[in-house]
């Protein structure tokens, strides 16, 4: 559409949604000639990037109607940073909701309407001179991503009109250009029609958050270019398909091509007489393969020249792959593909929607890392620059058109698709198309990209299957995926493979079962909201399992949280809600492997391991090596073997073993002599050994354990004991230490090692842990809530206390709250040598709920507050999150042991925990050694009660303890979703079984 008035009315009109704008098209770098080119700087371009004025008012009626004329004073408005968010801004407040609109329940609003008084519209302007390198050329503007709906002006001139808050609006510029100071005028509105179709699940903000520049073209200038890549029967041999457009005059014009591998060899040359359009056809002889493990990438240069003039350089990357549905099983290069992918949301907690370029490649390098192989854009086209770093590091990627809507037919959770847009309104099909096509036609040149997506969560109808049709029409070398299918079968024929969202393993298996016709993906799975990505490998166990089940892309890499400072002075983390925003859906933003500060979860550990294709196995003979790589082998890597005893290395040595992809090898291990009693471990872990792009030499890929356990003989107490029987307590004396133990309080009340006192309060049994996220989804608190209060209101009924030689017991039975009788008995018995041994036994009752947690919680003072231990680490790790952690020896704080999950919760938990020592700074406290089935522990700063209370890091304020959990199990976290996916019941606690927790303490001194 072309105008040259502009008008509000095109807020609320979903068919006009680009106005003036200039067709889209490839995101590929063009120069004036091949010097630049070499450097990389291009005197065709012009930023505009920087320091902005801005005016941000509530309302259009408030906004200053004529700020774009030349003749406008705007030195009062405030200045702003461009690109960026006005909220991360200081320019209003960021909101966040899920699937509700941001209006809900304050006007009643249907489709395509929106708030005329509650809706933000900054009004920006940038002065600035045209550079030397534009003038007198064709010139354009270029706005990389403004949300939600923007109106330009250059001069006074009204220039266009543009939607679509993730895909570039360019608009030529060139008759309002002048000498001397240019006025750049943008009008933009937070709200407009296209907010009823960008309903993404993530913080709602606006402004010009991405790159804004100016670029001149040439006289003959290739206006766009699909480079686009095949193979041959053989997947060795190349085909290049070229299709360009040319603009400007063609007479006398030359194109000359140079295509060049990756190791600068010129591959292929060509020259031809320019003209408007050209397409043609490349056969080459044997490619280099790009994929994700080994992406190879070519560059093709085209030279426009008018004879030995260069007129333009351009220049894009090409990788050879070829991307099929192959027996209903999706194949590269001619391999079934395994997608062990993620949503990307992208968001940074200082900037919003505007991640810098160092933080696109600090992300890449950390999906690397991590075995990350493919990520979906969800749910919008990235920043151009996402795509080239797939590219060269190699991810596979899911393109997601910029359509959501699902506030317009998910009601708490039920489908209502009533009003559902744009399902098949004629209105809103040239639309969505051109969403789509805005999308395809920018990023269409990267190989990285394998499949198109028409959006997430906006149900199904024509409108999308039109989608899917242009998708097809346009690009036969990518398949399309949309999940929404899924809730209306009439429209199957949208996806080309079965996606789901949030379906569990047995769902998937169902489906599998039944040797359908589409292969299997979850585009979002294992919610990793809080304390989750729990039960992850039922998941990735279904990838050998399954020909047909090619993975899945977890939910999501970061935790969407703005940093802010409260009214108290401090740097906190905010979520939804903390900004005063209403309506709001809280902390259910904060659902990443990573923090909001790009930091690691403990989750990551876990994604890591299970996401390997290197898998690695551990006997007494040596090693096994399963190369699950489709096109690499292992000559790359090394491998580290190495032997402990009791948490501690003795020997190691390292082996080269090339395995091809495919396939699984064996290496035989000279394993030392075991001659000492106690435990061994032997591990293997796989290294890199070279400098790779993205992580240094010796990065570890994955690992494997095994244990060995060699007979020692048993411990022989020797010394004497006094034994005092008061009426209240029994006390009990020792070579360098006192005990008591209170028959009021039900349990050990003193320990004091050296004269000094390690214990703050008697120890009690717990069944409860701080609910996790998953936990409050799935209504814990009502389902399992009684032991909550069994644990912290059990009633003391009996105490008996024996002498023997050389140790004192005193037993104490408890009586839970519960309807039927519940017995929890706790056994304290001291020996000569300093030592509490301590059995808790819950004895198990029929007709209860699982129990969340059971063991015992000790107070010690903060003084406390180092560990050292021995078990399953560094992460925390619970019996259904334990495939990343290794059996060994370490230590931390109790601060550091503190998951900062932007709800507080579980947290901190070791499984396998042999012993575990707890000191101070001057190494003085206490060793709790395992005496039973190996403990799961956790030393933290706060209490279970205190985190349970807390809705944010900050409020739980200074420590003044330091608490120990010494479990004898705890329920998985889980992850199948966030709001109502049970924990599986392989990793639940069942109420009728006996449960006992054995251990000793004792002071140490180091």
């Amino acid at each position: 559409m072309n105008a040259t008035e502009p008008t509000l009315d095109w807020l609320t009109d979903p068919t006009v949604f680009a106005v003036n704008r200039v067709a889209a098209h490839a995101d590929f770098d063009f120069y004036q000639n091949q010097e630049e080119a070499v450097h990389d700087k291009s005197s065709l371009k012009q930023s505009l990037n920087g320091v902005w004025r801005v005016s941000r008012v509530n309302g259009p009626a408030l906004r200053p109607k004529e700020f774009y004329q030349p003749d406008f004073d705007c030195s009062g408005f405030d200045t702003v940073r461009v690109p960026g968010n006005l909220e991360m801004e200081g320019f209003g407040k960021p909101q966040y909701v899920n699937t509700q609109y941001p209006w809900d329940g304050k006007e009643n609003l249907r489709p395509p309407y929106v708030s005329m008084t509650d809706n933000p519209v900054a009004s920006y302007v940038k002065t600035f001179r045209v550079a030397n390198g534009l003038k007198g050329k064709r010139t354009f503007i270029s706005f990389q991503g403004v949300q939600t709906a923007m109106y330009v002006w250059l001069n006074g001139h009204f220039v266009g009109y543009s939607e679509d808050s993730f895909t570039p609006s360019e608009f030529e510029v060139t008759q309002y250009l002048k000498e001397g100071d240019n006025k750049l005028a943008v009008e933009v509105y937070k709200y407009s029609s296209a907010s009823w179709i960008e309903d993404q699940d993530m913080w709602r903000l606006s402004g010009i958050f991405r790159d804004v520049f100016l670029y001149a073209v040439p006289d003959t200038h290739v206006m766009d270019l699909f480079a686009k890549p095949d193979l041959d029967a053989t997947y060795t041999k190349g085909r290049l398909n070229l299709d360009l457009k040319l603009g400007g005059a063609t007479d006398d014009v030359t194109l000359r091509f140079l295509l060049v591998s990756d190791d600068r060899q010129p591959v292929w040359q060509y020259e031809l007489p320019a003209k408007e359009r050209i397409q043609m056809m490349v056969k080459l002889k044997q490619v280099n393969l790009w994929s994700a493990e080994d992406p190879r990438l070519y560059r093709l240069v085209i030279e426009v020249a008018r004879g030995e003039e260069q007129l333009e350089v351009v220049t894009t990357r090409v990788g050879f792959r070829k991307f099929e549905m192959k027996n209903h099983i999706m194949c590269l290069n001619n391999k079934r593909i395994v997608f062990k992918g993620i949503n990307r949301h992208e968001f940074d907690y200082r900037r919003g929607h505007a991640v810098t370029k160092e933080q696109m490649e600090a992300d890449v390098k950390f999906m690397k890392q991590h075995n990350i192989n493919a990520v979906r854009t969800s749910h919008y086209p990235n920043n151009s620059y996402w795509y080239q770093l797939c590219d060269e590091y190699g991810l596979y990627v899911i393109d997601e058109t910029n359509l959501e809507s699902h506030g317009s037919w998910q009601k708490l959770g039920k489908c209502d698709p009533e009003w559902n847009v744009p399902g098949d309104k004629e209105e809103w099909a040239e639309n969505v198309i051109d969403r789509a096509n805005s999308m395809m036609q920018r990023d269409k040149n990267h190989p990285s990209i394998l499949i198109w997506s028409c959006g997430n969560e906006s149900y199904a109808g024509t409108d999308i299957l039109g989608m899917t049709q242009y998708f097809h029409h346009y690009d036969d070398s990518r398949l399309v995926h949309y999940e929404g299918v899924f809730w209306n079968r009439k429209y199957e024929q949208i996806s080309d493979m079965e996606s789901r969202m949030y379906a569990k393993p047995a769902e998937i298996k169902e489906y599998l079962d039944g040797h359908p016709q589409k292969p299997y993906i979850s585009c979002e799975y294992m919610h990793s909201m809080g304390n989750s990505t729990g039960g992850m490998k039922l998941y990735t166990d279904l990838e050998d399992q399954y020909a047909q089940y090619q993975g899945g892309f977890i939910w999501d890499f970061v935790d969407q949280a703005i940093l802010r400072r409260n009214g108290q002075g401090e740097e906190v983390l905010a979520y939804g809600g903390d900004f005063d925003d209403r309506p709001t859906d809280y902390e259910f933003s904060g659902d990443g492997i990573v923090f909001a500060d790009r930091t690691p979860s403990p989750k990551a550990a876990e994604v890591k391991q299970l996401y390997s294709n290197i898998k690695l196995t551990v006997n007494e003979q040596g090693f096994t090596v399963t190369n699950k790589n489709l096109f690499k082998d292992t000559q790359g890597l090394v491998f580290d073997v190495r032997v402990l005893h009791e948490g501690e290395e003795m020997w190691v040595n390292q082996y080269l073993l090339n395995v091809q992809p495919g396939t699984t090898g064996e290496c035989a291990v000279d394993w030392p002599e075991l001659y000492e009693g106690g435990e061994y471990v032997f591990e293997v872990s796989a290294h890199l050994n070279y400098y790779a792009q993205w992580a240094e030499i010796g990065h570890e890929l994955a690992f494997a354990q095994m244990t060995v356990q060699k007979e020692q003989p048993a411990k022989v107490i020797f010394g004497d004991l006094e034994v005092i029987n008061g009426d209240v307590n029994v006390g009990v004396r020792g070579e360098n230490f006192s005990v008591l133990l209170s028959k009021a309080e039900g349990g050990i009340s003193s320990y004091r090692y050296n004269g000094r006192e390690m214990i703050a309060r008697t120890p009690q049994t717990t069944f409860w842990r701080a609910m996790t996220d998953n936990d409050r989804g799935a209504g814990q608190g009502f389902g399992r809530g009684l032991w909550l209060q069994a644990g912290k209101f059990q009633k003391l009924i009996d105490t008996q206390v024996a002498d023997a030689d050389h140790a004192v017991t005193v037993t104490f039975t408890f009586q839970l709250p519960l309807a039927d009788e519940t017995l929890n008995t706790v056994q304290y018995r001291v020996t000569a040598d300093g030592a509490v041994h301590v059995t808790a036994t819950y004895h198990g009752a029929p007709g209860l709920p699982s129990i969340p947690a059971y063991g015992m919680d000790l107070k010690m003072h903060a003084c406390y507050h180092n560990y050292r231990f021995y078990g399953l680490g560094p992460d925390e790790n619970y019996v259904d999150r334990d495939n990343g952690v290794k059996l060994g020896i370490y230590s931390g704080t109790a601060q550091q042991n503190l998951a900062p999950y932007l709800v507080p919760q579980e947290t901190g938990n070791h499984r396998g925990t042999r012993w575990l020592e707890v000191t101070d700074d001057q190494g003085i406290g206490l060793r709790i050694t395992n005496e039973g089935t190996a403990l799961e522990s956790a030393v933290l700063p706060y209490s279970e009660y205190e985190l349970e209370n807390a809705l944010h890091q900050e409020e739980l304020g200074t420590p003044h303890f330091t608490w120990i959990r010494l479990l004898a199990a705890q329920m998985g976290v889980g992850g199948d979703d966030s709001w109502g996916a049970p924990v599986h019941d392989e990793f639940l606690l069942p109420a009728d079984k006996e449960y006992v927790v054995k251990f000793s303490l004792k002071g140490v001194n180091h």
